[in-house]
């Protein structure tokens, strides 16, 4: 890299406009392309990682024929706390490696522990405590939905959940519910995903920006969560006519259904199962207490938190780890790897200051006018197109804006960083493709010869996701007036 990073480098320097322009056009149709990605048949890593691959050579040879000074050489210095100096290609140190660590090692322990059946026990343990009530089943799977969406990935408990419930509904003799069940735990998934810093990709991203530690951003969350869950469960009850059983009748034969359901058959190993629990309970207090962790422990980060549990998780299968390490979604490191180079690129080439300049107006607003403005951007941007590269560029530009991060350049309690956490993952709820659990879900539909077309989901989709982005706004607003 030459010319562009001479604002990393701290050297003053003027980007000629048409270079600015063409790197926004790169960037809009790398968006565009993610957009698309269905159609283009190739994985994001992939999309992204040869626009980043463009961007590095193209600006390489702008700043060649620009015959300028190069304050910054392709290989970067970094000093390590020792004073030694390592040379390395710029678009390494260009990545945000806690990012990727704490993707990487929350990934593999949930992959590891989930072997032990933990997760499949606790929905059938559910679904016998329902007694096949539609409407007690329909609370549970929700609840159900939220929980694994907070410590699995969102595809994941999707899955899950949406595997168990075709089961429950197909044995009570209710797949007349099966699409409402379907689409409503496809919407709780991003709810979900809202309830801790490592819920979704996202939080982490604007978490690590602004500074929000894992508690304080699950104290945040819980409350809102709770309520956007029992409002949405609510509405679910009505919009597909979910009602309970009022006969004994009803009861015993649904219970006698439910009862044949055995949840020890996911358990392959008793010890496996309670050492499995007691790793996720440490795996959760040590991300919660990681900024308390003595000797100065806290200072390794989340990151070395998620992968020093998965190594301890690995242990189990010591013989077969390789095949955990295929499980990884290497698409989605790489697609991160490479967007942090472009973002890089554009930061430099000063395309995120004409964005910022844009946000800026929209920030001066008054302060309700703003949150809401920022907050149903996040949301609208994010329904069509990947909220990942979304949540990254508005983190990078909030980070850099003095009404956000205040005068002592950094406030990680500013109300704006929780506009593009909200935004960025409610506005997957109304469309089928703004998020990877709707997509699974509306799989999980066509699957079961379930009818229901993309404007079908819009149309019944939207009036939950309206519900919930105005339960945002209106939070935002109570907490920064409390603030």
């Amino acid at each position: 890299m030459n010319m562009f990073l001479a604002t990393a480098a701290g050297v003053g320097h003027d980007v000629p406009s048409w270079v600015t322009g063409f790197y926004l056009i790169v960037l809009i149709l790398m968006v565009f392309c993610l957009a698309f990605e269905e159609k283009i048949h190739a994985k994001k890593s992939l999309i992204v990682g040869t626009f980043a691959g463009f961007c590095l050579v193209t600006e390489t040879i702008i700043g060649y024929f620009t015959d300028r000074a190069h304050p910054m050489l392709p290989f970067g210095n970094i000093t390590l706390p020792n004073g030694h100096e390592i040379g390395l290609p710029i678009y390494v140190p260009a990545i945000d490696w806690s990012v990727i660590t704490i993707i990487l090692g929350a990934s593999l322990f949930v992959e590891v522990t989930s072997r032990s059946g933990i997760f499949t026990w606790l929905a059938i343990k559910l679904t016998k405590q329902s007694g096949g009530d539609p409407w007690r089943l329909l609370m549970f799977y929700g609840a159900l939905t939220v929980i694994f969406s907070a410590v699995l990935n969102n595809v994941t408990a999707m899955i899950i959940v949406g595997s168990l419930t075709t089961v429950s509904l197909s044995k009570l003799d209710r797949r007349d519910l099966l699409l409402g069940f379907l689409l409503t735990e496809g919407l709780l998934t991003n709810i979900g995903g809202l309830l801790t810093l490592i819920s979704s990709v996202p939080n982490i991203i604007v978490g690590q920006a602004a500074g929000i530690g894992f508690m304080p951003f699950f104290i945040k969350a819980v409350p809102f969560v709770i309520v956007a869950t029992l409002v949405t469960l609510l509405q679910a009850r009505f919009t597909f006519g979910v009602k309970g059983l009022t006969t004994e009748r009803e009861k015993k034969s649904a219970a006698d259904l439910v009862a044949g359901f055995d949840e020890s058959e996911s358990v392959p190993s008793r010890y496996f199962f309670w050492s499995s629990v007691l790793l996720l309970m440490g795996f959760i207090i040590c991300l919660a207490g990681q900024s308390a962790l003595p000797w100065d422990l806290d200072e390794l980060g989340m990151g070395f938190v998620a992968l020093f549990f998965a190594g301890l998780a690995l242990w189990f299968y010591k013989h077969d780890v390789d095949t955990f390490y295929k499980a990884v979604d290497w698409d989605l490191l790489g697609f991160f790897a490479s967007l942090f180079v472009v973002i890089y690129v554009m930061e430099q080439a000063e395309v995120l200051a004409i964005i910022g300049k844009g946000l800026q107006e929209m920030l001066t607003l008054p302060p309700q006018a703003a949150q809401a403005s920022l907050l149903i951007s996040a949301a609208a941007a994010s329904s069509v197109t990947d909220n990942i590269p979304l949540a990254a560029v508005l983190a990078k530009i909030l980070a850099s804006n003095p009404i956000v991060v205040g005068p002592e350049g950094s406030n990680p309690d500013s109300p704006f960083w929780w506009c593009v956490i909200f935004g960025a993952n409610l506005g997957g709820n109304i469309t089928p493709i703004g998020s990877a659990s709707t997509v699974v879900a509306m799989t999980i539909i066509h699957k079961n010869n379930l009818s229901l077309t993309f404007v079908g989901f819009v149309k019944v989709a939207a009036a939950f996701a309206v519900v919930q982005i105005l339960l945002a706004i209106g939070y935002v607003w109570l907490t920064s007036y409390l603030l």
